[in-house]
């Protein structure tokens, strides 16, 4: 099995330290080494091992993970061409775009996961609605778990038989990569699905991905009709969110899922825009990672995401594109460069901002998935690891200053990937 050394101006391993003058070492789809050039090549040579060099002026990362998109909404982005006033306003404009007959979910995920490699993304959640798409991941060699989507189920809906069709479903999604389940929103779901959801995935040792906390009605509300009794919510037995909404009840959709048992260091939340200091309190104690998607929410017409207070507090984070729908690509660096802006704008001034959105962008992405550890462990370039590669087009010679320039205005600059220590993608 042959070795082939790839190095660098830079190295950005995210796992351990960034190298100047760095090198990455693959055998198979697997790394052999990192390090500083110097020492990569030395090693190999002591140990008589044929191998051959290829020179990247500029950046290697990991992969880029994207932690929540919907690949097979790839051609509908006449949606996301203009803004819009709120997930409502939004979702009215989607539904009249997802109604037509003609769609070609197959390809049109198929499109989005070739998009996705030519940015730099070799490991995604996506979310995954209409049967034609599941296979997007695997077809594409992509890392990531596919997520089966449910949606609209209310209590009377939710029978033996329906969770039987998860049960199908989840057994009919093509491995590799991975499969769970996405029980969509506390709003679209009643209560008995929400309870039964993450009892059925867990049995099988898999994962969850819900939408939380991004539509205004979500947000903790002021105490309502329960008056000092605010707390006793539980007590009332209310069949859905709604139904609590309904009845003045202000409980935040992070507080009421948790009550039901969804959250988890297995399931991972998309947006987290209202979630305020009890919720991401709740969602550390819980293990669970946040997918900040911000450039989906601005055409949504939604605030943005608390990303100070998360990085202030500790919370897991990692970084996705949503889809087409509501996003202008699938480029995770163009999310990065936003979610630098706000934190700046939110007051966040320490040093390791750059850093930390570098790592949100790969190894948070993997761990929001569980894929940070053990033999299919990506988001990182670390020995043993899966050879998930990015070159990026990044010419500053200094350290800092290229690692600023990567997050900042990294999109579009992805000139080469490499997936499991094959290239599948190079700019002409």
């Amino acid at each position: 099995m042959s070795i082939t050394v790839y190095s660098a101006d830079h190295v950005f391993p995210v796992a351990s330290p960034r190298i100047r003058d760095g090198a990455v070492a693959v055998k198979g789809k697997r790394i052999l080494h990192v390090g500083d050039r110097r020492w990569v090549l030395a090693a190999l040579e002591e140990r008589g091992a044929a191998f051959r060099e290829e020179r990247w002026e500029g950046v290697i990362t990991p992969g880029l993970v994207n932690a929540h998109t919907h690949l097979q909404y790839t051609h509908m982005a006449e949606v996301s061409e203009r803004h819009y006033n709120g997930f409502e306003d939004w979702s009215r404009a989607f539904m009249v775009v997802y109604d037509r007959p003609d769609h070609d979910w197959a390809a049109a995920a198929a499109d989005g996961a070739a998009r996705s490699i030519e940015a730099g993304t070799t490991a995604l959640a996506d979310v995954v609605t209409d049967h034609e798409a599941i296979s997007a991941l695997h077809d594409a060699r992509l890392h990531g778990i596919a997520y089966w989507e449910v949606i609209g189920k209310s209590n009377a809906d939710w029978t033996v038989e329906e969770r039987e069709a998860v049960r199908s479903q989840l057994r009919e999604i093509p491995r590799p990569p991975g499969g769970g389940v996405s029980p969509h929103a506390p709003y679209s779901l009643e209560v008995q699905p929400l309870l039964e959801i993450p009892d059925i995935v867990r049995e099988e040792g898999l994962r969850l991905h819900i939408h939380l906390a991004e539509a205004h009605m979500e947000r903790e509300r002021g105490v309502g009709d329960l008056g000092e009794g605010h707390e006793s919510w539980p007590d009332l037995g209310a069949e859905s969110f709604r139904a609590l909404r309904s009845r003045g009840i202000g409980v935040s959709s992070t507080q009421f899922v948790d009550h039901l048992g969804v959250l988890g260091p297995d399931c991972h939340i998309a947006h987290g825009v209202y979630a305020n200091a009890a919720d991401r309190a709740l969602l550390r104690a819980r293990g669970t990672s946040v997918a900040l998607c911000p450039r989906s929410n601005e055409v949504i017409g939604l605030d943005m995401p608390p990303v100070a207070d998360y990085l202030r507090e500790g919370n897991p984070i990692a970084v996705g594109t949503d889809s087409l729908s509501s996003s202008p690509s699938l480029d995770v660096m163009a999310d990065v460069g936003m979610l630098y802006r706000v934190a700046r704008q939110q007051g966040y001034g320490e040093a390791d901002l750059h850093q930390r959105l570098l790592a949100a962008a790969t190894l948070g992405g993997a761990s929001a998935m569980g894929l940070h550890v053990g033999k299919k462990r990506v988001g990182q370039l670390v020995v043993g690891a899966i050879a998930d590669l990015a070159f990026f087009d990044v010419r500053a010679k200094d350290r800092d200053e290229a690692l600023a320039e990567l997050v900042e205005a990294g999109a579009g600059r992805c000139a080469r990937t490499l997936i499991g220590g094959r290239e599948r993608f190079r700019r002409a």
